[in-house]
């Protein structure tokens, strides 16, 4: 039973990566469109989705540390 809830807690620390992807996605379109609108603007909307993208994915990294973390600590 308590190797079952560990393995339950690892996947749902894991499912950090799925919204992280979907944020990112979101963002990239948004960015697209935004580019496409003023293009002039093109620098500062790059450098912002590009912030906005390192964070989001730090975000998953954490979550895929604390998945390991769980796995390794509590078996």
């Amino acid at each position: 039973m308590g190797s079952t809830l560990i393995a339950i807690g690892a996947g749902i620390a894991v499912l950090t990566g799925a919204g992280a992807g979907v944020g990112i996605g979101i963002a990239t379109s948004k960015a697209a469109e935004a580019i496409a609108r003023q293009p002039e603007a093109e620098g500062k909307i790059s450098r912002n989705l590009l912030l906005g993208c390192a964070l989001a994915e730090a975000t998953a990294i954490y979550g895929f540390v604390i998945a390991v973390l769980i796995i390794v600590f509590l078996q």
